[in-house]
């Protein structure tokens, strides 16, 4: 699968077969296609940064964010807003398992690349070809 990276503003943007990744950082983009920065982020854990990037590609071959939500492994879920952090319109997705604490944050974004307001993921799901990948981390903790 071919794939061209640009700048736009300050999201470094990767376009892959159907659905497109947003990365909210350069840190992030590098977690989540170099196995090396997913090692480190993960604390040496090579099984956890496998699957990151498992994850990544799924969402590369995705044609839409719906083939992600069907995906019972992945465990998609809306986020509620906590500890002052407003994340109304933002999802998660497991990294590896529902025991691992690890999620991939993402927010799905309309063609004009804004998110969605408000965000109904269930009627927009087989229209989104846009996710922002805003982070990887230990979102429950």
């Amino acid at each position: 699968m071919l794939q061209s990276d640009y700048l736009k503003g300050n999201l470094i943007v990767t376009r892959g077969k159907c659905l497109e990744l947003i990365y909210a950082s350069e840190e992030i983009k590098l977690q989540c296609t170099s196995v090396k920065a997913a090692k480190k982020l993960f604390g040496g854990d090579a099984v956890m940064a496998r699957s990151l990037l498992a994850r990544i590609n799924a969402f590369e071959r995705a044609d839409t964010i719906k083939d992600i939500i069907v995906q019972p492994t992945f465990r998609f879920h809306s986020l509620k807003n906590k500890k002052g952090r407003d994340l109304e319109g933002y999802f998660a997705i497991d990294v590896k398992s529902r025991r691992e604490s690890w999620r991939i944050i993402i927010q799905p974004l309309d063609d004009a690349k804004k998110p969605y307001n408000p965000c109904n993921i269930d009627q927009i799901a087989g229209s989104v070809r846009i996710v922002k990948i805003a982070e990887v981390s230990k979102h429950y903790e």
